[in-house]
């Protein structure tokens, strides 16, 4: 778990599924576009806690890292991080992220981001991470910029949201400076 005075970074675990459920429900339309495989994941209190056991296993596996960003005034799930895309072999990974609207503009997306990429380099041993953002989601684009990533190049059909036409993406990336 990574701490500070606003929140923790935390693997998710059952008694988390109730929080996460919420949270997800709350933000549908936000998260519709960008996050649908997660949010169809975790319509209901069941739906959350078989995501979790899900998450769990692909952590241990190392196929892929969820964390919770947890509010340490509450409890509550105020939203998640991914490490996706995982290219052990160059030791890659890319960032997904979702915040619940009521956390918005606080910093904590881009700290939690900051910390992360911190582990992710001194305790996963990644050397690069990635952030593919559309250049219409100011926020995430953003959290890159803010957290020190480098705008690389646009991805031409990198994406295509449920029942829209492909979306060209923005690429940025992060280098482990040893």
């Amino acid at each position: 778990m990574i701490t500070t005075d606003s929140f923790h970074i935390i693997t998710l675990q059952a008694d988390d599924a109730k929080s996460l459920s919420e949270m997800m429900v709350l933000n549908f339309d936000n998260f519709k576009r960008y996050f649908p495989i997660t949010l169809s994941k975790n319509q209901s209190f069941a739906d959350s806690l078989s995501y979790i056991e899900e998450k769990r296993k692909e952590n241990d596996s190392k196929s892929e890292f969820t964390f919770g960003i947890k509010d340490v005034s509450n409890s509550k799930i105020a939203g998640l991080i991914i490490i996706k895309e995982i290219n052990w072999d160059t030791k890659q990974g890319e960032f997904a992220y979702c915040i619940s609207k009521e956390y918005e503009n606080k910093g904590w997306m881009s700290k939690a981001i900051v910390l992360t990429s911190k582990y992710g380099f001194e305790v996963l041993g990644f050397n690069k991470f990635q952030i593919i953002a559309h250049k219409t989601n100011i926020g995430s684009c953003k959290v890159a910029e803010k957290c020190g990533f480098d705008w690389k190049r646009t991805l031409l059909n990198e994406y295509t949201p449920p029942n829209e036409s492909p979306l060209d993406m923005e690429l940025y990336e992060l280098e482990h400076e040893k």
